[in-house]
């Protein structure tokens, strides 16, 4: 019952058909402007602990810096690892939490990009699902953004008809 399940065989026009087809989700630039804002907190922060002015009794803003500055943290870290995969069961995105879409559910799926800029601001693949549920994909490598390009083709063929 219900609408067909859509299915992708990645890497379809290539040599290496129906093998993943995997690459960093962020540009080198994106990660290393991310390395130099956490790095400058980091700085910064130390720089007003051993200047004293983070001391004297204001123990809540320290804990509060600390807070901010280990989030940030995280978020560098999983930019620096983070990796996107396509298979022929969907797509997964290494991230702060690992998000996976299968194809047999989606619905609908956009590329986003700003053409020109792709060196710093990583394309990213928007998809949604029969019931809704949403998700966004991120992908510095030419590969992974002409497998979002043609997963995007081939859904809106497939559910036109």
């Amino acid at each position: 019952m219900g609408p067909a399940s859509f299915h992708f065989v990645p890497g379809k026009n290539s040599a290496s058909q129906g093998n993943p087809v995997e690459g960093t989700a962020f540009s080198p630039l994106f990660k290393l402007l991310a390395t130099l804002i956490v790095g400058g907190c980091a700085a910064w922060l130390a720089r007003l602990w051993l200047g004293g002015v983070l001391g004297n009794g204001r123990t809540t803003g320290v804990v509060w810096f600390i807070a901010g500055l280990t989030m940030m943290a995280w978020t560098w870290w999983s930019i620096l690892r983070s990796r996107t995969r396509i298979d022929t069961q969907g797509l997964t995105q290494r991230w702060i939490w690992d998000k996976h879409m299968a194809f047999d559910d989606l619905a609908y799926g956009k590329l986003i990009r700003v053409r020109g800029l792709d060196w710093l601001i990583a394309p990213r693949f928007y998809v949604r699902t029969l019931m809704g549920k949403f998700a966004v994909f991120y992908g510095a490598t030419p590969e992974l953004v002409a497998e979002f390009e043609r997963i995007s083709s081939e859904l809106r063929s497939f559910r036109q008809l």
